[in-house]
């Protein structure tokens, strides 16, 4: 394959252009907002995202390199095919689930990060737990996305894939670390625009080509391979469930998604950008849909790829860029190329961001330097943004299993942090004896469970598995939803056996080592006041808390609060409990 020099120069124009308008972004915050409140612009932009950036910057969030390579890969893949495309729908319900139901509290209660409800209802140590499986998410998805950026660049314009990584892990980085929030944002509106453009430039031309053969036809009928829109087995019913499930309620815990609710300038208007994303998420899915279809209505033997077909090679996973590079004229190809380089970044930068951030926040100032300066948590933010978007690269060069990582730690991102949000919003009375021992079952039962991408053998053969090609154990039960529900449930159980056991007298107060039911309040644990600034909220946590036998377990179970969003003072819970 010949060395494209406009390839390079198209790509070359794209970067600079981004960078441009990150470095510009990083100026407008720099004029804005008080020195006093520069930590909080970067991390949450000054709680002033509009509707349209913020609209743009959390769909770009989500539309990222491995969102539109991947549908186009399930389309494409045979015997899959649509049917198994399940992103699109999943991510577009679970933005939906996160406006009707998370971004309302979250944002109306002033935190900064999405942990800052764990550290402030469970403290310091359960924030550091939770810290991991939402940093391992964050990292491998960046390294994931970097490693498919430098395969596509590769196959276009036949540069070295190492280059292509570092220099877009470089850019990426360094917009993000000039201006935090505001250049994330600013760059995913020119970026969404260039993936929308690229995607729907390339699609007429490759469908015109004489090779390939209308995938209306193709879409019912075996042509070249089984239908692009799939079937499920009623054997693989189950797995499906489990990956949707996983993708509709696993794609809410996610400090990027709360990044942009937090940043809006309303409770409201946060739910309304996830209700724009979720719309944003079909739309963009739908050029990817398409190319999917097309590779598989293609006869590659008329084409300059040859024989074997991709899926022969096992190239599937990159049909997309090899679409556009067969398919489109040289220059097309490059618009196609631009729109997966701005996919790529748009999910990177925020990736980055939010790792520094949860960093920063709640494991720095929160946890050791509760007095750090303002100045401080912004250098910080800075180095642990070059140290994170360092890693990510690196993993991206080096890690032979990047997905598997990923796929890993997404699961414990559902199955840890999802029913951990679930009790810390809406169930009352759940402690830290509750959320630990949740957090080590869901863990357990995911790990003894194996992961195929990682060659990890399960302990736990579920009903319904079985043993593939390649002497890999297959799980058809949905053993991860099972073990978000046990986690779920076992820090309500633990938690409510916990207060029982205590406010009874059954167990005495110096055995309460974590001060989570007697001694809730003691001063080994953080100051809850520094969670959120008291101009913002004055949070019912703050009160005086005196345990009330006579309330029923109905009562006390949900926490309504959550639900009716009704502002709740201190003086009034004083005024209650007199």
């Amino acid at each position: 394959m010949a060395f494209h020099v406009e390839g390079l120069v198209a790509i070359v124009v794209f970067y600079l252009a981004i960078l441009a308008v990150g470095i510009w972004a990083a100026w407008k915050t720099k004029n804005t907002g008080s020195e006093g409140d520069r930590s909080e612009a970067i991390i949450v932009g000054g709680r002033d995202i509009g509707l349209l950036v913020g609209g743009f910057t959390m769909t770009a969030t989500w539309v990222g390199g491995g969102y539109i390579n991947g549908t186009a890969e399930a389309v494409y893949v045979p015997d899959y095919g649509l049917a198994w495309a399940q992103a699109p729908i999943g991510y577009a319900l679970s933005l939906v689930l996160g406006g009707l139901f998370f971004a309302k509290p979250m944002r109306s209660k002033g935190y900064v990060t999405m942990l800052d409800p764990f550290q402030q209802l469970y403290g310091k140590r359960m924030g550091g737990l939770l810290f991991i499986p939402a940093l391992m998410g964050e990292m491998f998805w960046a390294a994931a996305i970097f490693s498919a950026l430098g395969a596509t660049i590769s196959v276009i314009i036949d540069i070295n894939i190492n280059i292509s990584v570092i220099i877009s892990a470089l850019i990426a980085t360094m917009y993000t670390l000039v201006g935090g929030l505001y250049s994330v944002a600013y760059t995913d509106v020119v970026q969404l625009f260039c993936i929308f453009l690229g995607l729907w430039i390339s699609v007429p031309f490759a469908m015109s080509h004489p090779a390939v053969t209308d995938i209306g036809i193709t879409a019912v009928h075996h042509v070249y391979q089984a239908p692009w829109l799939g079937s499920i087995n009623s054997l693989d019913i189950y797995t499906w469930l489990d990956n949707f499930f996983l993708l509709t309620l696993g794609g809410i815990p996610w400090q990027a998604y709360f990044q942009r609710v937090l940043s809006s300038s309303s409770a409201t208007y946060a739910q309304v950008l996830s209700f724009l994303a979720a719309f944003g998420c079909l739309v963009m899915a739908i050029p990817a849909v398409m190319i999917g279809a097309i590779g598989a209505s293609t006869a590659w033997n008329q084409t300059e790829y040859g024989v074997p077909d991709p899926k022969s090679k096992k190239e599937a996973d990159m049909i997309l860029p090899i679409v556009l590079q067969y398919l489109c004229p040289v220059y097309i190809s490059f618009f196609g190329l631009g729109a997966v380089s701005a996919a790529v970044m748009s999910s990177a930068d925020s990736s980055i961001l939010s790792a520094s951030s949860m960093f920063a926040r709640n494991i720095y100032q929160l946890s050791f330097r509760q007095n750090a300066s303002d100045r401080e948590i912004v250098w910080v933010i800075r180095i642990t943004v070059l140290l994170f978007g360092a890693s990510a690269t690196a993993m991206a060069l080096l890690a032979s299993s990047v997905y598997g990582l990923w796929y890993l730690s997404s699961d414990l991102v559902y199955i840890i942090i999802f029913p951990q949000l679930l009790c810390v919003l809406f169930i009352k009375g759940t402690n830290t004896y509750g959320a630990i021992a949740g957090y080590l079952f869901g863990l357990v039962l995911r790990i003894t469970g194996g992961e195929p991408y990682l060659y990890l053998q399960p302990l736990i053969f579920y009903p319904g598995w079985y043993q593939d090609d390649n002497n890999l154990y297959i799980q058809r039960f949905p053993f991860k939803t099972l073990a978000m529900l046990t986690s779920f449930f076992t820090n309500v159980i633990v938690s409510y056996l916990a207060k029982y056991l205590f406010e009874s007298g059954t167990l005495p107060p110096k055995l309460d080592f974590l001060d989570a039911v007697v001694a809730r309040y003691s001063r080994e644990h953080m100051d809850k006041a520094t969670l959120v600034k008291s101009d913002n909220i004055v949070l019912n946590e703050l009160a005086p808390v005196n345990p009330r036998h006579s309330l029923s377990l109905s009562s006390t179970f949900t926490n309504k609060e959550a639900f009716n969003y009704v502002d709740s003072s201190p003086e009034l819970s004083n005024t209650e409990d007199n």
